[in-house]
């Protein structure tokens, strides 16, 4: 899985029209469903629960990208597997034991990610690169959309891949946060694989054609 993808951000849909959005995700050339879960707690904002994914999993037909912006994630890794979650991201700032979290994911039959602040450093997951399947670098501070990217995210991409393939891993890195056509091709060319977009998808005039767009930017 070396092509690059796009994961529309949900969190940036038309909730009053979510089934709507959803089916334009499913019939554009996007690649996954990148589904934002807040806490409150962890981040100063309240998103999807339980009931809203499980609607979501109903009509996706591509495989969902959940990402827990939450405190104390153990508890709901099961709950989330058996929602359909494809990936599950954790926060390394959440994460007291993240070996242990990382095995508990994959023991409910998903893929692990982990995601990272902006703050937080790459070399904090040198230990545990080889467990994870996806780092969710956060390109912007978690709990709010359309916020400006962060520009010192492209020196931490590079670090990152550095990392990965010193220690002969098949990590995905994945963007999460003021993505666009702007800085799509910098952001791959200095390692990511996978692209999140919400505001600059949901907020356009064509989704389905900026989706198609961007996977060009990025082929």
């Amino acid at each position: 899985m070396k092509q690059n993808l796009v994961a529309p951000s949900l969190l940036a849909a038309d909730f009053a029209n979510l089934q709507r959005d959803i089916e334009m995700v499913n019939q554009s050339e996007a690649d996954w469903f990148h589904i934002d879960v807040m806490d409150g707690v962890f981040v100063p904002n309240i998103s999807f629960g339980m009931p809203v994914i499980k609607a979501i999993s109903k009509h996706a037909k591509k495989p969902l990208d959940v990402h827990l912006m939450i405190v104390d994630p153990d508890r709901y890794i099961k709950a989330f597997a058996d929602l359909g979650a494809t990936i599950l991201t954790v926060h390394y700032e959440a994460c007291t034991h993240l070996h242990r979290t990382l095995q508990a994911i994959k023991a409910s039959g998903i893929k692990a990610g982990v995601a990272l602040n902006p703050h937080t450093s790459v070399k904090l997951l040198e230990d545990t690169i080889q467990d994870i399947d996806l780092v969710c670098m956060m390109s912007v501070n978690p709990g709010f959309g359309g916020q400006s990217f962060i520009e010192n995210t492209y020196q931490k991409v590079s670090d990152l891949k550095e990392i990965i393939i010193k220690k002969n891993a098949n990590t995905l890195i994945e963007i999460d946060g003021g993505v666009s056509s702007k800085n799509a091709k910098q952001l791959i060319a200095a390692g990511a694989n996978v692209l999140v977009a919400g505001s600059f998808v949901f907020g356009s005039d064509n989704p389905t054609a900026t989706i198609k767009n961007l996977k060009e930017i990025i082929a």
